[in-house]
């Protein structure tokens, strides 16, 4: 491996490297190394558009919407169907 190489990979990992085990972190330090790697973390994510999230809001409703009506129909035959047999037991 070429000596560019290992240079590249030694400063990777170090970048990534954990505390060593014996090393110790009081409760400020934790809480700080935490909120660090979640801003780090919230970079990488890609956030939808406002045209997407309306979109995505739009299909979740029609699709609640498709269901809840098909529940409905469900629950009225059967409703149906136990006072039709309430009447012939009764």
């Amino acid at each position: 491996m070429s000596k560019a190489k290992e240079q590249a990979l030694k400063k990777t990992t170090e970048a990534v490297k954990k505390p060593a085990a014996n090393e110790k972190l009081n409760v400020f330090q934790r809480m700080s190394r935490w909120f660090r790697e979640l801003k780090s973390e919230l970079k990488k994510v890609v956030w939808p558009t406002r045209q997407q999230t309306q979109n995505n809001t739009l299909v979740a409703l029609a699709v609640m919407l498709v269901f809840a009506v098909i529940l409905w129909g469900f629950d009225t035959v059967a409703q149906a169907a136990v006072h039709a047999l309430i009447r012939l037991a009764g």
